[in-house]
C-alpha cells in the first residue's frame, strides 16, 4: 500500500465531528424526554398522595381563617360556620387545591342571606378573604303557619334569625292567598309577593312611626290584583292602590304617594280622624280623606 492509498484509508475511518447546532438540537431533546419522564412520575406520585395533603392541618382552610363581610345586625345565623360546614360535605377545603375560590363562591352564593358574593381571595399560607353583599328584610308574610320574611326581591330569608318582637318591626303583609312557602333562600314565585315587597321597601322607614299593623290586597270595586291597603292599629285604612313598580315613573309615584302621607301625619301627629278610624284614599295620587260610610268596613 503506497503512503497515499494508506491517508486515504485513515482519513475514511476517522469519525466526523457533529456539527454544534445537531449536537445542540440532541441534548435538548434528551433533556425534553427526561424532564416529561420526571414530570409524570411526579404527577404520578401527586395523584398518590393528593388527598393526603390537600387534607393536612398545615394547609386546610379552618373557620378561624377565613375572614368574610361582617354581617348585617338583622342576621343571627351563623354564615361563615355554615357554609364552611356545608362546603367541607364535598371534601376538605385546602388553599393547594385549585378550585378552591370557586367552591367557596358557590357554596357562599347558595347561602339565604347572601345576596351576592363580590369576590373570594386567597392569602398565605391557608387564609381566605371573602367578600359579600348581604340581604336585608323588608317584609314579613303572614300565611297559616306563621310570619315569613322576604327581602325586596321576594326572596324568603331564615325565619329562625327574628324573634316575635324583631318580626312585629317590620311592614305586615296579611291575607296572602299562598298554600305553600319555598325554602329558605329561594324566590317566592308568586306575582303578588314581589308587588308585596316593593310596597315595603317603600314603607319601611315609617311603619312604625305611623302606627300601621298591617297592608293586605285591596278588595273595593275596581280594585286590581296588585292594589294594596294600609291598616293602622287603631283601623284606619290607607288606599294605597297599585303597588310600586321597579321603572322610574313607578318609583315617582310612590316617593309623591308618601310625601303626601307625611305632610297629612306631621300636620296631625296622626293618621287617626278626630272622631277615630278613617279612610285616605292615595289612589291617584292626591290624599282624600273619605267617610268611613263610604266604603265597606274592614272590620
Amino acid at each position: 500500500m503506497t503512503a497515499n492509498q494508506a491517508s486515504k484509508t485513515a482519513s475514511s475511518t476517522t469519525p466526523r465531528p457533529v456539527p454544534a447546532a445537531r449536537r445542540l438540537f440532541r441534548d435538548l431533546v434528551t433533556l425534553g424526554l427526561l424532564c416529561g419522564a420526571l414530570a409524570a412520575g411526579g404527577y404520578a406520585v401527586w395523584l398518590e398522595v393528593r388527598e393526603r395533603v390537600l387534607d393536612s392541618d398545615q394547609y386546610r382552610v379552618c373557620l378561624e381563617n377565613v375572614v368574610i363581610t361582617p354581617p348585617a345586625e338583622w342576621i343571627r345565623s351563623d354564615v361563615k360556620a355554615e357554609v364552611l360546614r356545608d362546603a367541607e360535605a364535598n371534601g376538605a377545603l385546602s388553599v393547594l387545591d385549585e378550585d378552591l375560590a370557586k367552591r367557596m363562591h358557590q357554596a357562599f352564593s347558595a347561602h339565604p342571606w347572601v345576596a351576592r358574593v363580590v369576590r373570594v381571595a386567597k392569602l398565605p399560607p391557608a387564609r381566605l378573604h371573602v367578600e359579600l353583599v348581604y340581604r336585608k328584610p323588608v317584609c314579613m308574610v303572614q300565611v297559616a303557619e306563621g310570619l315569613f320574611p322576604i327581602d325586596e326581591t321576594g326572596v324568603l330569608l331564615p325565619t329562625a334569625d327574628f324573634s316575635p318582637h324583631e318580626a312585629a318591626r317590620y311592614p305586615r303583609y296579611s291575607n296572602a292567598p299562598l298554600t305553600t312557602e319555598p325554602p329558605a333562600g329561594s324566590v317566592w314565585q308568586e306575582q303578588r309577593i314581589f308587588a308585596a315587597a316593593q310596597l315595603a321597601l317603600v314603607l319601611g322607614d315609617v311603619w312604625e312611626e305611623f302606627n300601621f299593623e298591617q297592608f293586605e290586597p285591596q278588595t273595593e270595586p275596581g280594585s286590581s290584583a296588585l292594589d294594596f291597603q294600609l291598616v293602622t292599629k287603631k283601623g284606619t285604612r290607607v288606599l294605597w292602590g297599585a303597588a310600586p313598580t321597579t321603572d322610574e315613573a313607578g318609583q315617582a309615584l310612590a316617593k309623591a304617594k308618601l310625601a303626601k302621607l307625611k305632610q297629612y301625619f306631621a300636620e296631625r301627629g296622626t293618621l287617626e280622624g278626630s272622631h277615630g278610624r278613617q279612610d285616605l284614599d292615595l289612589r291617584h295620587g292626591e290624599l282624600q280623606v273619605l267617610a268611613r260610610t263610604a266604603l265597606a268596613p274592614n272590620r
